[in-house]
């Protein structure tokens, strides 16, 4: 964590966090010791890493999810609440900073899913791209994996939806647009304050809100339905943007929107707390008090029903605040369902160069 006053840069976790399945864990104890470990100061280090699957079929029932594909592990946003932080110990890394600063790329995710849709019991149901790490992170602009996924997608005519908090998905507006107008794609755009100062230092390597909105805009411009999540929820800091967050994303021309309140599952919540006492020391223990109130008094929650939503007064008036100000903003609008009839194997050969709705070349 930050020693002696000292922050770590343009990273949202101020240290290393235990990793539950190791037996020892290492850090800066003294700054000024000899021995330091350079960790702090060390770039973002990319690792390719080679799955031999890439949908994963979603059971929780808090999420209305089908599948999930998710191009990469480890996220350099760098979003002090993240619910995935505690993903990364699966792969022998730590929650904090490892987490940003180690990312895992699969490289094979289009050839992955190319065989998923070629298998004949492919039930076409939606696929999320992003759900654990956010598919347009910095080095979507260099990779293209997640370009490279929409590109399978489409020549199948796969449903997909995005979730995203960065402008760069503007990047594939183009195969986003010729889908959409199928009704074969949206996308969820993460919009979680207003307040630059903020976001600057909750979500550091993020799109600003200027941005995001901006995103929103072309994306209805071009006719890709576009969700909003206001998400994170957190009591104490952002909770009173609830309707100022609505309005400018309607005005941007967002569909739908929804909500959730933070949760601190796992090492999320060392990384959590490490975060608001480095950056918000005066306010830490009112915003750590009333996250665990919202979540039956442990902010390390994961009752299903509760852990998306939360319970009790500060929930409760969370929800009442969404409820107003979304009926208010969106209360006649509503995201196009998905159309599975079209789902189609490319036939091989000379058939390749027709498109598979229209027949034109």
């Amino acid at each position: 964590m930050s020693v002696d006053g000292k922050t770590v840069k343009g990273r949202g976790a101020q240290g290393q966090v235990a990793n539950r399945f190791e037996r020892n864990s290492y850090g800066v104890v003294h700054w000024e010791g000899i021995d330091e470990v350079e960790e702090e100061t060390a770039g973002t280090r990319y690792l390719e890493v080679f799955p031999k699957s890439i949908l994963n079929k979603v059971k929780s029932p808090d999420l209305s999810m089908e599948w999930t594909l998710n191009p990469y592990q480890g996220c350099e946003h760098g979003c002090s609440y993240c619910y995935a932080r505690p993903s990364h110990e699966y792969w022998g890394y730590g929650a904090g900073l490892d987490f940003e600063r180690v990312v895992l790329l699969k490289r094979s995710a289009p050839e992955l899913l190319e065989k998923a849709l070629g298998n004949p019991k492919w039930d076409v149901g939606t696929i999320s791209i992003s759900g654990n790490t956010d598919c347009y992170q910095p080095i979507e602009r260099k990779e293209r994996i997640t370009r490279g996924v929409l590109e399978v997608a489409q020549r199948f005519r796969q449903p997909v939806a995005i979730i995203t908090k960065n402008a760069l998905v503007l990047r594939d507006l183009d195969i986003l647009s010729e889908m959409a107008a199928s009704r074969l794609a949206g996308v969820a755009i993460s919009l979680t304050t207003l307040n630059e100062e903020l976001r600057g230092k909750m979500e550091p390597r993020t799109s600003t809100a200027r941005n995001r909105l901006r995103a929103i805009a072309a994306l209805t411009a071009a006719g890709v339905p576009v969700h909003v999540m206001v998400a994170p929820v957190i009591p104490g800091l952002n909770d009173s943007e609830v309707p100022a967050l609505l309005k400018a994303a309607a005005e941007a021309g967002a569909v739908t929107a929804g909500y959730t309140v933070v949760r601190t599952n796992g090492a999320v919540q060392d990384v959590f707390r490490q975060w608001l006492e480095t950056h918000y020391p005066d306010r830490a223990a009112k915003v750590v008090a009333q996250v665990a109130h919202a979540h039956g008094g442990n902010m390390n929650d994961s009752t299903y029903g509760r852990r998306m939503r939360g319970e009790g007064a500060f929930a409760e008036s969370i929800r009442r605040t969404f409820e107003v100000f979304r009926r208010r903003y969106f209360a006649s609008r509503e995201m196009p369902p998905m159309d599975r009839t079209l789902f189609q194997r490319p036939k091989q050969g000379q058939l390749d160069l027709f498109h598979p709705v229209t027949g034109a070349l």
